[in-house]
């Protein structure tokens, strides 16, 4: 009996204690869980952001080399997700040749070696915006070939290297683009030649080192004119820049063709300030014309024309001289390019000597005195390029005669009163005197009839 008792009272005190234990042991599971997921959740999140560097299709990696490695002949491109300092390879897998890599407004930054290496056989593409920064190396090693569409290309040293080996020959075509470097292109260390590159567009800062052979200029803009001469078609040449919103130049010198600029088209000359006659490079000076800096071309103002305006402007100097009226005229003068040739330098140099004429400003036209053409140097596919400009000879009136100045006059005298002519005297007296009489006479008529009414009264 009194051990059931016993049993009875002990029971509710174990079922409580396992109770205790079981809820125990649910809180910690759920803790524990709940921990678990907030790790793994973190964890992903860190995953999702470290994976934000490249995209190729709709999958992004880790880094750049990775994506590369993931291109496919379906899906080429490589976007820049994001801001990374790593130096790639372009190896994708086998069979993929080509590479576009979209820089996608960010930068990638070289680790150690150059920023983007182009092997052998391989064909890299770079677009979008954005910036691919060697630092002290360069920003591109090309060895396969390389098209730059656009983008911002920095190095602390070479910009870019080339290599034509035995085996190998590298392509670069430039169509746009800023690029800046102490020197812009040079050979890799192995190479014999640089290979084939064009630049057909863009700003180049830096200097391009002499001998590189297969490097063609096309176009584009250069800030050093170092060594650019052998590099340029024999149709291009230098056109100094114009100025930017400040009104200062912009310090860059754009490739082009044969090509003439005057920027001041239309002159006036005031006869009032005073002339002289104008020789051809007073005229160039003037108009501000100047021609492509690097093209074996020179200026020459039509002769007949320049002739004309000088034969206006010694009439301006007469009529004011000799202080009469001049009528505004105005002459429009050719200034063409034309080749210099070896038979046309000589000539030149002797007509400028002899008229005052600067070197290689012909008051003959284009042809030379012997009529023949001597050997020609580079030239161009648009010979007798032109520009006109006006000169105007601002009127001059007829200066009015000054008046004479007046005779110095002696002091007035005081007048004196007139004196009455006698004639006039006398006949104004004989006037009063009868004038008195009348008065007299009524008077004295009056008084008698006065006195004859008294006395009849």
């Amino acid at each position: 009996m009194r051990s059931h008792e016993k049993r009875a009272n002990m029971r509710p005190q174990t079922q409580g204690k396992y109770l205790v234990s079981v809820v125990l042991t649910a809180v910690f599971a759920i803790v524990s869980l709940f921990g678990t997921l907030l790790f793994s959740t973190g964890a992903v999140a860190v995953a999702v952001e470290s994976q934000a560097v490249a995209q190729v299709g709709n999958a992004t990696y880790e880094s750049v080399q990775e994506a590369i490695g993931r291109a496919s002949l379906k899906n080429t491109t490589v976007t820049l997700l994001a801001d990374v300092t790593e130096s790639v390879t372009i190896a994708p897998p086998k069979g993929v040749r080509n590479v576009t890599f979209d820089l996608n407004g960010h930068a990638l930054q070289a680790a150690g070696s150059a920023a983007i290496t182009v092997p052998a056989s391989m064909q890299l593409t770079i677009t979008g915006l954005g910036t691919v920064a060697g630092g002290t190396q360069p920003a591109v090693d090309c060895r396969g070939a390389l098209r730059v569409e656009s983008g911002m290309f920095t190095s602390d040293a070479t910009l870019m290297r080339f290599a034509e080996t035995n085996e190998t020959s590298a392509q670069g075509s430039f169509s746009g683009g800023t690029f800046t470097a102490p020197m812009l292109f040079n050979l890799l260390d192995d190479a014999k030649n640089l290979g084939y590159v064009t630049v057909r567009g863009g700003e180049y800062r830096g200097m391009i080192p002499a001998g590189l052979n297969t490097l063609a200029l096309l176009s584009g803009s250069f800030s050093d004119l170092s060594n650019l001469a052998p590099y340029l078609a024999d149709s291009l040449g230098l056109i100094p820049g114009g100025t930017s919103g400040d009104g200062m130049g912009d310090g860059m010198f754009h490739v082009g063709d044969l090509a003439i600029s005057s920027k001041q088209t239309l002159v006036e000359l005031n006869p009032a300030s005073g002339l002289q006659r104008l020789s051809a490079d007073d005229l160039l000076k003037l108009t501000e014309t100047q021609l492509n800096g690097i093209a074996d071309y020179r200026l020459v103002a039509d002769s007949d024309q320049l002739q004309a305006l000088n034969d206006q402007i010694d009439r301006a100097m007469q009529a004011v001289g000799k202080r009469k009226a001049f009528e505004a005229v105005s002459q429009n003068i050719t200034i063409t390019a034309v080749r210099n040739t070896s038979d046309d330098d000589f000539t030149d140099a002797n007509v400028a000597r002899s008229s005052g004429m600067p070197n290689g400003a012909s008051s003959r036209g284009s042809a030379n005195a012997s009529g023949e053409a001597g050997m020609q140097l580079r030239t161009s596919d648009h010979d007798g390029i032109s520009v006109q400009v006006t000169v105007t000879i601002k009127a001059v009136a007829e200066p009015e005669e000054p008046e004479e100045p007046g005779k110095p006059s002696n002091p007035e005298e005081p007048e004196k009163p007139e004196m009455p002519r006698s004639g006039s005297a006398v006949q104004a007296l004989a006037i009063i005197s009868l004038l008195l009489v009348i008065a007299s006479a009524i008077c004295a008529y009056a008084t008698v009839h006065l006195r004859s009414s008294r006395l009849q009264n």
